[in-house]
């Protein structure tokens, strides 16, 4: 009964952050995009948010005839799923951590992989030319954010000594507060894992999958209802998602950047929760302007880019991770 609860509300904070996180793209384009002609962000706009959420549970389920109906099927599940899932990974505060034991990291890294699979499902099993060129794209996209995302990780566990994230928020609880974080021991691996991050998240400048006009990914295009709706809903959960996975390795997660807490001992799990959605939110702030300032490049550019900065800048940090707990004489 406890894990169905933790399951409603885990279900409730992602739907209330992707309200939210809408909101806000709507409302920073508007500021420092205004040749989009979008409107500032205001009640009735929030209002639209909700009613075009509701008009896509209820639209009609088209499907091309020629679709490969089982995976046609299963595509939306598998992009949808492992998301939410991973959510039940991060530690939200210090008291409830639901696998407190387990290398969660390890865990959160592949349930994270997995949502590349379904897409390329989407696209192979539409039974359209586009879709499919979109999907093979995505293996591209895999590639070049997989290898430096893991090789970042795996410098920041070194680091701490630990593969479980709780175990690894609790290590950046220093004397010197925030100056204990890891983002200023790992500054090289932060910026690899946040440009990792969006070539995961399809985030301009590496959104292969869109054409030049088009506003959703072309591997959706032969979507619609429901299971439209599962790709639009994973698309902002897994924003909400890695957003608080990154605040949580380099940014000190669920602590104070004060060093103490401001809130009564018996308060203490909601101010952490507060401090992590926070950053998170912060977070998604910069990774929305990012996307409506910079310009999308080619596949073969993201590749370049990837195999002669992001792997190599990389693999140094993971190094001079090593040799610095070598010579520290480290555990």
């Amino acid at each position: 009964m406890e894990i169905i609860i933790y399951f409603i509300t885990i279900i409730l904070i992602i739907t209330i952050a992707i309200f939210i996180a809408a909101g806000l793209e709507k409302h920073i384009t508007s500021i420092f995009a205004p040749n989009f002609k979008r409107k500032k962000i205001s009640g009735k706009e929030l209002m639209q948010i909700l009613a075009d959420g509701i008009k896509l549970l209820i639209k009609e389920d088209c499907a091309p005839k020629g679709r490969k109906k089982i995976l046609f099927f299963m595509a939306p599940l598998m992009v949808i799923c492992p998301i939410v899932s991973a959510f039940c990974l991060i530690s939200f505060n210090e008291f409830y951590t639901q696998l407190n034991d387990a290398p969660t990291i390890i865990l959160f890294l592949a349930m994270i992989s997995i949502p590349f699979i379904g897409r390329f499902l989407a696209g192979y099993s539409s039974n359209n030319k586009f879709s499919l060129i979109s999907s093979v794209k995505i293996i591209i996209q895999s590639i070049s954010c997989a290898i430096p995302m893991g090789m970042s990780l795996f410098a920041v566990c070194f680091q701490a000594g630990t593969l479980n994230l709780n175990e690894l928020i609790q290590a950046q609880n220093g004397a010197t507060w925030l100056f204990s974080w890891n983002f200023i021991p790992q500054i090289i691996g932060s910026a690899v894992f946040f440009t990792s991050t969006l070539i995961l998240l399809n985030n301009a400048p590496f959104n292969l999958t869109n054409s030049e006009n088009a506003p959703i990914p072309e591997y959706t295009t032969e979507y619609s209802g429901l299971k439209f709706a599962f790709f639009l809903y994973s698309e902002y959960a897994l924003l909400f998602l890695i957003s608080i996975f990154f605040v949580s390795l380099y940014f000190g997660g669920y602590l104070s950047p004060f060093g103490a807490y401001v809130l009564p001992a018996f308060m203490l799990p909601f101010e952490q929760f507060f401090w992590i959605i926070l950053k998170a939110f912060f977070t998604i702030f910069f990774i929305i302007l990012i996307k409506i300032t910079l310009p999308k490049v080619k596949s073969e550019r993201l590749l370049d880019f990837s195999y002669k900065i992001l792997i190599p800048l990389s693999l140094i940090n993971l190094n001079i991770t090593i040799l610095i707990r070598y010579f520290t004489g480290a555990n």
